[in-house]
């Protein structure tokens, strides 16, 4: 099979061609060093791969510039205040964000601590989230919990992983008694690359929610505009984007929601106004407030050259080339069949191709229908310069979904458990947990794909 066979129309088959040879150009002048040192990189939802130029014209900038801590007025801490403005600027003129302010963060996670310090959980408030959700989500409950606030999780469909609807309607109309409401959802599936229906933004802040939107794992292949949709809190981080730098990500915060954020302590930068021998202090009226001490300022201004890079391909180009990529390799690990005619593969998630991203979750199974665990799949690949992932993937509920675990069965895990961690699940569960993950981007060539598909055929057909 090729990825031409997915169309049948001339013109769409030209245009496949046509990309095709534009992303093979690519490969060979920014990613060759994949192929220099033999290695199969399918693991973008990870982390996505630099390009060769961005490396050289951030490399150009520092080595032709004296940059000093943006924290002053001399010249080179005003050259660097510049760059880092300028870096914050083309943040918000790519997602359409001019209604936001840009809070540079050391990655996404760091943004999501700040929702979860400051957001003014209390007894009046009540957190909604997803059951799937990355743990940088999921962990926010601490936080309303400790605060004295309620919350719930909310399952999507085990047969499709998408939002389950009437569910998700039925609990944003619960808690008519509660003041202050928070739900959170990724627009995207970090596991199953599922994505969501962003119109639920607007059905849940119609509701009186406010909305904070986990777009690390959409923002790679997909358009995000901020102002058709229009979140409270969108957190991302850059190298899923464009690979480098590592360290950098955002919060962007609307600024009709700005000062709802209420920051719990101060630090170097976030103040306009300190006293020691007085108790007070004035924090910053705008971004500045949550970017404690000193921000990135040498690696920040590579962030306009990774989204001026995006934008000589074209986020929408990138989509469509995740979606082929995607559908031949999902196409391709369903049609392998061991030779009793038993299936190889469980793949999880839709079974079409539309609103989904470049991420395929499945297990291996042996030839008596029996799951080949996920590591031991990992381990196999490694072998080959496959760059893969297993496990979990920061995202339990839907490892819970897909293998059916229940809460009875949690509860005895961690009962009769004295270290709870991977390994003992693993023995608890009698192997029935985790999946393999694999995932593709802008330098992925089908003839990676063929090689992932012909790691697994060779290993596991019986």
């Amino acid at each position: 099979m090729n990825v031409l066979n997915l169309f049948k129309s001339k013109e769409k088959r030209q245009n496949c061609i046509e990309d095709e040879n534009f992303f093979l150009g690519l490969y060979q002048t920014e990613y060759s060093r994949l192929t220099e040192q033999n290695q199969v990189y399918l693991d973008y939802t990870g982390g996505g791969l630099y390009a060769a130029s961005q490396i050289l014209k951030h490399q150009t900038y520092l080595l032709n510039h004296v940059l000093g801590n943006p924290h002053s007025s001399n010249p080179t801490s005003k050259l660097s205040t510049e760059r880092v403005e300028e870096a914050r600027q083309a943040v918000i003129e790519y997602f359409n964000a001019d209604d936001y302010f840009c809070v540079f963060t050391p990655n996404a996670s760091g943004a999501l601590k700040i929702i979860g310090e400051s957001y003014p959980f209390s007894k009046e408030a009540h957190f909604t989230l997803l059951m799937d959700n990355h743990n940088s989500v999921n962990g926010i409950r601490e936080f309303a919990d400790k605060k004295g606030a309620s919350f719930e999780f909310v399952d999507v469909n085990d047969s499709d992983l998408t939002i389950n609807e009437e569910l998700l309607e039925k609990r944003l109309k619960a808690y008519p008694d509660k003041k202050i409401k928070l739900f959170g959802f990724p627009a995207q599936s970090n596991v199953s690359g599922v994505k969501h229906d962003l119109t639920w933004v607007k059905i849940a802040k119609d509701q009186g929610w406010d909305v904070l939107l986990d777009a690390a794992a959409f923002v790679p292949t997909s358009k995000l505009d901020l102002k058709e949709v229009q979140p409270c809190f969108v957190t991302m981080s850059f190298y899923k984007i464009f690979g480098y730098p590592t360290g950098l990500g955002c919060l962007l915060i609307r600024k009709d929601k700005f000062e709802k954020l209420l920051k719990p302590w101060f630090a170097g930068g976030t103040v306009s106004m300190v006293s020691n021998v007085v108790n007070r202090f004035y924090l910053m009226k705008n971004h500045e407030r949550f970017e404690d001490g000193t921000i990135n300022y040498l690696d920040i201004p590579a962030v306009k050259i990774g989204l001026d890079y995006i934008q000589t391909i074209g986020i929408e180009r990138i989509s469509k080339r995740i979606y082929n990529l995607r559908t031949y390799l999902c196409q391709s690990l369903r049609e392998l069949k061991h030779h009793n005619g038993e299936d190889m593969i469980t793949v999880y998630g839709p079974t079409t191709h539309d609103s989904i991203g470049g991420t395929v979750i499945f297990n291996v199974k042996d030839n008596l229908g029996k799951m080949i665990p996920f590591y031991h799949v990992e381990q196999a690949a490694n072998q080959l310069n496959i760059s893969i992932r297993s496990g979990c993937f920061c995202n339990p509920g839907l490892d819970e979904i897909n293998h059916h675990v229940s809460a009875c069965e949690i509860d005895s895990f961690y009962e009769h458990t004295e270290n709870p961690n991977i390994e003992s699940a693993l023995t608890f569960f009698s192997n029935k947990r985790g999946a393999v993950r694999v995932s593709v981007g802008i330098p992925t060539r089908q003839v990676d794909l063929d090689k992932f598909i012909e790691f697994i055929r060779a290993t596991y057909q019986k």
